[in-house]
This record gives C-alpha cells, structure tokens and sequence, in this order.
C-alpha cells in the first residue's frame, strides 16, 4: 500500500434517533461529539433511519390516512364544477 493517500478510520457510533439504538463501529466519519466507552474515544454520528428503524428491515410500515385529503380534493372539484 502506498504511504499517506488512505483516510483515517475512527472509531464510532451511529446513534439511531428514533430507534434509540448504538451501533459501534469504524468509519472515515468524524464528528464533534465525541463519547467514551470502555477507554476508547468514539465520535457520535446521528442518523434517522438504520437496520434498527427502517420498515424493510422491522417489518413495520406507517401507513398514512390519505382518505381526508382525497375527500377534500373531490369536494372541492364538485365546488369548481358547480361555478362553472
């Protein structure tokens, strides 16, 4: 391997925001906050989805309640319709 072309791997832990999940690791990233763990310093990285979180991996979907809205836009083009 050539000498000083490689970036630095860190320590670190992706703290899943909605999970509430850590997931310890190496990666290029860095951040300003920092933890420690058992002697070792670890930069804090904060994701929003992971493995932990994600539908396609927990098998949870959030179905959104689109029938107001689409009841909405009917009434509404019935209104428009009416005016003509």
């Amino acid at each position: 391997m050539k000498a000083d072309i490689h970036p630095t791997v860190n320590p670190v832990i992706f703290r899943d925001a909605n999970a509430k999940k850590d997931f310890f690791m190496t990666s290029t990233m860095t951040s300003e906050e920092t933890e420690e763990h058992n002697g070792v310093k670890y930069f804090v990285i904060r994701v929003d989805v992971s493995s932990a979180s994600h539908p396609f991996y927990t098998g949870k979907q959030n179905i959104l309640d689109t029938s107001g809205r689409v009841d909405k836009f009917r009434a509404k083009m019935e209104r428009a319709k009416n005016l003509q």
